[in-house]
């Protein structure tokens, strides 16, 4: 008579996944353990909880344990698994791109706002001009496909039109996937660029930005996770604001006379990023808007007289 194996419970699984990454260092070991095999199961963390005691096939469990072998390592969890949610849309995620973060999710409100009151601020003609917007350093497409998203959802995707850019060429192929799997490719225009160096660049009238802003010697000191991610989208230079003040001395030539521009930077970069628009952009006004946490995540940037 054959002996039959026991399988695995999905408690079980979960108990020793989550003491191996804690052991590994992890300071999110439970939720990484859920995450990687909810995947796996195709299941959500609720439905995980609910019931420890199913058990979980072999090939199941051992693509769990693979899961676990890869975030013992220090590789991000959402790189593991391929995706992201971000701002209530799921992207694919890979090494090609830096991974969304949710305090970025404060630049598409900001975004809608601004598109919203620009939209209604005066009666649009039915033969008016899309407003233009500008996502720079576009990485996996997450703001430009999250506001392209909700525009269609409010009504007035047709009213909106998006270019996007990045200075590396494999981000754009991810950014492009990405809008292609959420139907709004369409309503993006893709293209390769090291800031706002595009032949033919658009005058918009909303200009988005999360480039890199951290501080070169702070790099290396990021969790193990950070280094998975692509460098050049990390690296801000010496005070992290390299870059920034590249694209604060473009901006005259592509933010129309009521543009808006919204810049994400990090804590404690308020004062420099007031001083950097002061020296390179005499008389814009520079609003610094905090993230929930009350640190300080989008300049909010406008010519001199502007709306």
């Amino acid at each position: 008579m054959s002996q039959q194996v026991s399988q695995a419970t999905i408690g079980e699984l979960l108990h020793r996944g989550t003491q191996r990454l804690r052991d590994g260092g992890s300071e999110s070991a439970r939720l990484d353990a859920e995450l990687l095999l909810g995947q796996v199961l195709r299941l959500d963390r609720a439905s995980l909880m609910a019931h420890p005691e199913l058990p979980v096939g072999a090939g199941q469990a051992a693509a769990f344990e693979s899961g676990i072998d890869q975030r013992v390592t220090g590789e991000p969890v959402a790189y593991i698994r391929g995706i992201k949610e971000f701002y209530g849309v799921a992207l694919t995620v890979d090494r090609r791109a830096l991974i969304p973060r949710p305090e970025t999710e404060l630049l598409v409100d900001l975004g809608l706002e601004r598109l919203r009151a620009a939209l209604t601020a005066t009666p649009r003609a039915a033969d008016a001009p899309p407003i233009r917007a500008w996502d720079v350093g576009t990485g996996s497409g997450a703001i430009c496909i999250a506001l392209a998203v909700e525009c269609r959802r409010r009504g007035y995707g047709r009213d909106v039109r998006f270019t996007a850019t990045d200075i590396s060429t494999d981000a754009l192929a991810l950014a492009t996937e990405n809008a292609v799997g959420h139907g709004v490719a369409d309503q993006i225009d893709f293209a390769q660029a090291d800031l706002l160096a595009l032949p033919d660049a658009p005058t918009v009238d909303l200009l988005l930005a999360n480039l890199p802003y951290i501080p070169t010697a702070v790099v290396p000191e990021l969790p193990v996770a950070a280094s998975f991610e692509p460098r050049v989208a990390l690296d801000g230079g010496t005070d992290g604001l390299g870059v920034v003040r590249r694209l604060l001395a473009e901006l005259p030539a592509v933010l129309g006379p009521s543009g808006i521009a919204l810049l994400e930077i990090g804590d404690g970069q308020a004062d420099a990023l007031r001083e950097a628009v002061a020296e390179a952009l005499p008389g814009w006004s520079a609003v610094i808007h905090p993230d929930l946490s009350g640190q300080s995540r989008v300049a909010e940037l406008q010519p001199r007289g502007g709306a």
